[in-house]
């Protein structure tokens, strides 16, 4: 037996650990509270695959599921502590050979809220100031007074976002 290729995401209220292995069967996921189990057969010469992982943190056996593509097995382990990041996988700092980081979808949500914030915040000053200059222009301005922290495409244009 060989552990199967894995990679894995943090989200705020879930870990995400993606196992790929391509036409799988016979596949079999044990959830604990601090442990996960995987193991499944692929291909026609019947390789079995294994993998056991020591949790960073515990999850909520019962609320974390795992599903079953042609090309992979994810599983969505529900923390325990929600909202508490997990800087790795497993309790061991040691590397795993077959474990690496998904950084496709790997996220800072840690920052998000800030990030989110400044954003809308953003938005809604550019959406204020393009109201204002549709205001002025249907009240026949030609121009838009921008201050300097904005600035349109030309000093005689104005951009309307919507």
């Amino acid at each position: 037996m060989q552990p199967a290729a894995a990679k894995w995401y943090d989200r705020p209220d879930c870990v995400f650990v993606e196992f790929c292995v391509e036409d799988s069967r016979d596949v079999q996921v044990k959830f604990d509270k601090s442990k996960i189990d995987f193991g499944c057969v692929i291909g026609t010469d019947d390789i079995k695959h294994e993998n056991t992982l020591d949790l960073f943190g515990e999850i909520d056996p019962k609320g974390s599921k795992h599903r079953r593509t042609d090309r992979s097995v994810m599983c969505c382990l529900r923390k325990a502590e929600p909202g508490k990041p997990w800087p790795r996988l497993t309790k061991d700092k040691t590397k795993c050979n077959w474990l690496s980081v998904d950084f496709n979808n790997w996220k800072d949500w840690e920052d998000d809220s800030d990030e989110d914030m400044s954003r809308y915040d953003k938005f809604s000053e550019v959406r204020t100031l393009s109201m204002s200059c549709m205001m002025n222009s249907m009240e026949g301005d030609d121009l838009c007074d921008l201050d300097e922290h904005y600035s349109a495409d030309s000093d005689d244009e104005c951009k309307y976002y919507s």
